[in-house]
This record gives structure tokens, sequence and C-alpha cells, in this order.
């Protein structure tokens, strides 16, 4: 294949001109992963007007080739710019507006994070989120009391690290009109002795957003701004953005036409009626850095807050089963709407019920239509009998660390025998559709996209639980994962000719690390660091 590889090379430039060729940049003495079809490595490679002009070995780049910029990598390895195929990322960005509540050992830590906050930034509403009663040592939602008691007459809202269940005071259920005789559809209100308790989970949380303020532009942008950054450092140089309104598509189109936001972003439209009616009779909207042609649609909720919708009920609450966060047949009008259209279905989907309801749909809208590379945004709990819908056509799309996370809790939810069979069955789904979509879901996770890689070849937290890996047989090799979070993650968003790999004609997005990935012993992974990204060849970090 080097051979075969080196000849190609040589007839295309054979023609050239006895002079070098002019190109912006050259990258050279790399150890570079092009991560092609062959899944080839080269040394060096040309970039012309943002694009790859050429890879190949240093001699012949340099022998062909002069550049205004040359950069020697030193031997450092080179990989195609990281894609997450599923986060939120201006939710990310204006996360860090709001009071920080990750990694919360207690209910206590909470509320003296939210004290010290509101000391410093006197909110006429605070909004946080990223709690986890299941990292406490009472692992039962929190109650509303101590909010009251603290701040009667500001509104609080803080969402549970998977944006599935919210914790609000008093005065914010006042401000939204909430009480004991509230209806709702999808979801829960939480009441315990006819009182509230200040636990919403799901739809009914759409009730406290609509009585917050909303962000100016100007936070708007700066939430953008802010998350690119951090992005940026973790070598992404696109994310899909998994559910924003037309608001938000069009500020991003905005900045990036006047090169203030540079991120390559695969924007998944919020399945509103607002956003259907506005782009689904339209074509999908395209640029270099923007691509508008998916719609998400909500299955169901989280296993943490017990909101996946399940087949049997969940093993630490009987006769509860989790819930559709909408009826079957909302589900399916969509999905026929959708389907008639020239736009891509992503739906989220945990609890094995939901899945089914989901892929069962799917295989019948798209039996004769076979690229329409409709997504499984989670695949998280499958049953056994289900794996068989997915395909290169039903992609599962999935964020292995919600594995590393769930573990110390997911058998309370579902029971061993469930929990070995479908759930976080990485391997499984990759065998079954040929390709897997890998993403971090941030700010749900962290950014790193070296935990993700972690998570999908070790199936381990940082400190080396469990010895051997989580269900060690779902594991990923270094290879998959890599193709998850570049080429097979393009591939999902319909991207794979310009992105997703180090081949002529792609966008120049690549990135250099300080160590090989794909080398290092395992436990070196998490703690890996870019040490340059660049996105058409261009520095951004």
């Amino acid at each position: 294949m080097r051979n075969i590889f080196t000849i190609l090379f040589v007839s295309v430039i054979l023609c050239s001109c006895d002079s070098n060729q002019k190109v912006d940049l050259i990258v050279t003495n790399a150890k570079i992963y092009t991560v092609d079809e062959d899944f080839s490595m080269a040394e060096a490679f040309a970039v012309k007007d943002g694009k790859f002009e050429a890879i190949g070995t240093a001699s012949e780049i340099t022998s062909i080739y002069e550049a205004n910029k040359t950069i020697d990598a030193h031997g450092k390895a080179v990989y195609p710019g990281f894609i997450d195929a599923h986060a939120h990322f201006y939710r990310l960005g204006l996360q860090q507006q709001m009071v920080n509540l990750v990694g919360t050992k207690s209910y206590e830590e909470v509320v003296a994070r939210i004290v010290e906050f509101q000391q410093k930034n006197n909110k006429s509403f605070i909004t946080g989120g990223g709690w986890d009663q299941n990292d406490w040592e009472n692992k039962e939602f929190p109650t509303k009391d101590t909010l009251d008691r603290l701040f009667p007459d500001t509104p609080i809202a803080l969402s549970r690290i998977d944006g599935h269940a919210l914790l609000v005071n008093q005065a914010a259920l006042d401000k939204a009109g909430v009480t004991t005789e509230t209806t709702f559809e999808g979801g829960d209100i939480e009441q315990k002795n006819g009182e509230l308790t200040g636990i919403l989970v799901d739809n009914p949380m759409q009730l406290i957003f609509n009585a917050q303020p909303k962000p100016t532009e100007d936070e708007m942008a700066e939430a953008l701004m802010t998350a690119q950054k951090m992005c940026f450092e973790y070598g992404l140089t696109t994310v899909v953005d998994a559910g924003i309104d037309r608001k938000v598509i069009e500020l991003m189109d905005s900045l990036q036409q006047h090169r203030d936001f540079k991120m390559r972003i695969y924007a998944m439209i919020s399945n509103t009626e607002e956003n259907l009616n506005y782009y689904l009779d339209k074509e999908p909207y395209k640029t270099e850095h923007l691509n508008v042609r998916s719609v998400k649609f909500y299955g169901d909720g989280a296993l943490g807050s017990r909101g996946a919708a399940l087949k049997e009920e969940y093993s630490d609450r009987h006769g509860h089963f989790g819930a559709l966060l909408s009826p079957i047949e909302t589900f399916k009008k969509v999905a026929a709407r959708v389907a008639k259209s020239k736009y891509q279905l992503n739906t989220h989907a945990i609890g094995d019920s939901a899945n089914y309801v989901v892929l069962t749909t799917y295989d019948s809208l798209l039996k004769n239509d076979p690229d329409r590379r409709w997504r499984v945004e989670h695949a998280q709990i499958i049953d056994e009998e289900d794996f068989k819908y997915f395909s290169k056509n039903i992609i599962p799309s999935v964020q292995p660390t919600h594995a590393t996370s769930d573990m110390y809790w997911a058998e309370d939810r579902l029971g061993e025998e469930r929990l070995q069979e479908g759930a976080y069955a990485y391997k499984k789904l990759l065998d079954q559709a040929g390709l897997l979509a890998l993403g971090t879901d941030f700010p749900v996770e962290q950014v790193s996209t070296f935990l993700t890689f972690y998570a999908a070849v070790a199936r381990k937290d940082t400190e080396n639980y469990p010895e051997g890996g989580f269900m060690k047989e779902e594991a990923l090799t270094r290879e998959e994962t890599l193709k998850g979070m570049t080429i097979w993650a393009a591939y999902a968003n319909f991207e794979e000719d310009e992105k997703g790999s180090i081949e002529k004609g792609k966008f120049a997005d690549f990135i250099l690390l300080e160590k090989d990935i794909m080398e290092v012993d395992e436990s070196e992974i998490p703690n890996l660091k870019v040490v340059e990204t660049y996105l058409g060849g261009e520095k951004v970090f």
C-alpha cells in the first residue's frame, strides 16, 4: 500500500512546472493519522486556500511545494480535527454565565455555591446547573425548603446535570404560575403530602424556562465565543449542537460571516412548530462553517432522573416506567413530515421503550430511502431484539462518558440482566451499524475529547475504576474511537467529503497533540493536551 501511495502521489505531480508550487502552509516531520479509507500514515502535507492540497512523505511535499509558513512538528502526532457528534454548544457558553453546580457532593454544597454566586452577581433570577443527586450521600431528589428560606423573593431554577430535571424555589414556581393543580403531559411536577417539592422533570420544566429572563444578544454572542474557546482547547473543529432555535442559528451565521466566530457547527433545530414551519419547506442551509439540515426530537428523559422510557419497570422504583415526552402519534407525525423534506431526523432515546418506538418508526419510513442517515441520539438501553434496526441509514450516536458516569448506579435502575444485555453496548452497536458517531453531550459531561476517548477504550473512570473496565466487552479499539470522533461523525453529518480525514480537497482542520493518543499508555489518555488546533489551515489555539 505504501508503494502504491507513493506512485500515485508522484503521478499527480509529474505534470507540475519546474519551480515549486506555492501553498499557504506545509506541515512536515509529523506522524500523521490521515483516517482515510486505509487508515494511512503520512509525514507531511501542504495546505492551500484552507484545504489540504497534498499529503505524502516529507521529501515529496518539500520538493514540490513552497509555503509562506512551514511547521516542523518534530515527530508529534497529527490528527484530523475532532468532531463532537452530540453536544450542547450554545448551552455550554450560557452555563458559564450561571452558577456552576458540577461536581457538588451534597445539597449543602449546592446551596453554598448559590449563596456565593448571588453575593457576587446579585441576579434578579438565579439560574444554574450541573447538580447530580447520584453523587451525594443522600441520593433522593432535593426539595426547595432551604432555597425558600434563604431566597424567599428571588426565583431560582437549577438544572440537573442531564438537563432533564429542574430544582426551583417557590418564588420561581409563583412566577411561572405552577401550582399543585397545574396539568402537564410527559414528565412530572413532584408533590409530597400534597405540596410541591420544587422538582420538575422533563416537559413541565418549560413552564419555568418561559418565565426566566431571556439572554440579550450580547450575552448570546458572549456564550458562543466562550464555548468556542473551550472547544478549540480540546481539538474540536466541528461541533453538533443538538437542539437550538432559529434565533441562535442566525446569530451563529452572522458572527461567522464577520469572522469572529470560526467554529464549524452542525445545527439540529429544536422540534418546535415555529422552527419546523420555518425550515422544513426550505432547502437545508449550508456554508463552510454552518450546516442546518436536521431536526432534534426528544423521545424520552434520562436514566438518572428516571425519565427514560423503559419496557419494564425501574428496578429501584416499583410501578415506574419513565415516560415518552410526546405521544407516539405526535412523534410519528413529525417523523413523517421530516421524511417528506430534505432534513435529517435525530431523536433522543435513552430507554429501551423509547428506542423501540424510534427505531420501528425510522425503519417504516426509510425502507425505500437508503441514504437519509437518521440518527438515534444516545441509544443507551436497547432491547436485544431491536439492535437489528441499526445501519448506516439508522445511525447510533453515543457518548462514551455516559457509560462511565452512570456505571455506579445504572444497575440499580435497570437490574443486572437488562444492563448486561443491551445497555451502553457500543461495540454491539458498531458491529451492527458499521459505524458509530461519538460525542460528549457537554455540558452534561465535560468538554474533554480525551475523556471521551478514554471512556470508549478503557471503560473506566479516572481513578482506574473498575479494574478491568465496566462491561469491557463493549469497549472500542483506539482506531474505532478515532474514526468515531472524526470520519464517522462527519458521515453522520453528511460531511464526509469535506472533513473527518486528512485528504486532498478537504478542509485543513487538524490538531497536534503532545503525545500520540494511539500509542500512549491507556492511563495517560485523560490528561493529554492539545498543542495546536488548526481550522482551515489557520491556527485557532
